[in-house]
Order: structure tokens, then C-alpha cells, then sequence
């Protein structure tokens, strides 16, 4: 479970001061697949950037599974964020030099994984995004939609409770985001992970159970479907 509390999030405190997440309080439970919507500026990046620890809210807690991420240090939190949640990016922010196997292992590297377990990990989830056979393809050599399902390997490698997806399809053309929410929808029902998305992206918000809806910072709306 993923829980924030009176969530706030100011750039430029003071006389100019932009209150990007507002008093945003509320719960994801296990096994959600959660869109948050809202128009451009209304606080959606940043929430889940406050909610995956990539930003240091300015008051308020995020509490996951008990642990409150928002107490941790920067060395602690860098850790939980390696070994519990899994980061999808717009820009997909693959390494342009390594593969496609490379760009997946990396994560088992950082946590220290030995090889054998690497290996496998790693092949299991090529085969799972449907990519085994362009394993050694590197970034360049990719279509934007295979790119994604590197980067949705790449999130799933520290088999995390979470995956926080900011953006996704924004990129994709109609045919490659809908192969890649299959494969997050399958992954969210069989797996029991949870998936939460910052979109704007119609063809998200259909798939998702659950549509928050954030204005100018703060929850106007929270429809489960």
C-alpha cells in the first residue's frame, strides 16, 4: 500500500512560490492500476515524483508498506527506490551504448545480483515484453514502442511491489501503446503489481480501474471504474 498524507510540494517558496502538490492526501492500494490525470501543470509529475522518492516534498509524508520514505536519507532512499519501486520515463532513459539485455541487467548489477541469477532474470523478462530475440539490439537500433518495453523490463528487474509510469505512451503510436499496456495489464493481474500512471494519454485512462484526477495541485476527482 502506498499512502501520502497532507502531500506539498513549493517551488520558489516565498513571494513567487508555485504550490505544485497541495495538501494531497490518499491511498493506493496493492494491485491498482491507477491513472492520474489532469491538464499540463496540474501537480501529476511531481506527485509521483514525491510518491516514488525522485523529489523531496516540502511537507507531508509517503508511506509504502509502512516504511515512510519521506524520513529516509538521501543513501536510504536511493536504495529502497532500487530494491521496492520501478521507474517508467517518457524518454524512456535508456543507456545508449548498452544492449537491450545490458540496459535490463543493470539494475541487478547495482544490487548486487551474481550472474547466474542476472542472466536469467533478465531472459525471463525479455521474454516477457516479447524482445528475447533483439536482446543484444541496442537502444538506436529499436523502435520507440520496443524502447518502452526495454525500459518495463528494465523497471520489473528488482521485482518490485510498485511501478510508477510517468508519461508512458506519450511517445508511442497507437499500435505500440496498446501491446505495452497489455503487457502492464497482464503484468498487474497476474503479478499483483501496482502500476500507477501520470497521463493525459485517453487510451490510459480507458485501461486504468481507477482515474485521480489532480487541478492545480490538489485531488478535484477519484473515480474507481
Amino acid at each position: 500500500m502506498i499512502e501520502t498524507k497532507k502531500l506539498l510540494k513549493i517551488y520558489n517558496p516565498g513571494k513567487y512560490e508555485v504550490k505544485a502538490v497541495n495538501d494531497v492526501s490518499t491511498v493506493f492500494a496493492e494491485g491498482e492500476f491507477t491513472a492520474v490525470v489532469g491538464p499540463s501543470g496540474s501537480g501529476k509529475t511531481t506527485f509521483l515524483n514525491c510518491v516514488g522518492g525522485l523529489d523531496t516534498p516540502s511537507s507531508g509524508d509517503v508511506i509504502i508498506s509502512d516504511e515512510n520514505i519521506t524520513k529516509l536519507s538521501g543513501a536510504e532512499i536511493i536504495k529502497y527506490r532500487l530494491n521496492n519501486i520501478g521507474f517508467v520515463f517518457q524518454a524512456y532513459n535508456l543507456i545508449p551504448v548498452l544492449s537491450a539485455r545490458e540496459n535490463i541487467e543493470m539494475i541487478m548489477l547495482l544490487q548486487g545480483a551474481d550472474e547466474k541469477i542476472r542472466k536469467s532474470r533478465t531472459d525471463e523478462l525479455l521474454n516477457q515484453v516479447g524482445l528475447y530475440e533483439m536482446r543484444n539490439r541496442r537502444p538506436s537500433q529499436l523502435s520507440g514502442g520496443q524502447q518502452q518495453r526495454v525500459a518495463v523490463a528494465r523497471a520489473l528487474a528488482s521485482k518490485p511491489k510498485f511501478i510508477l509510469a510517468d508519461e508512458p505512451t506519450a511517445n508511442l503510436d497507437t499500435s505500440s501503446t496498446s501491446n505495452l499496456l497489455d503487457i502492464m495489464n497482464k503484468l498487474n493481474i497476474n503479478e499483483k503489481i501496482t502500476f500507477i500512471f501520470s497521463t493525459h494519454d485517453q487510451r490510459v485512462i480507458d485501461r486504468a480501474r481507477r482515474v485521480l484526477t489532480l487541478e492545480d495541485g490538489k485531488i478535484v476527482n477519484d473515480i474507481k471504474k
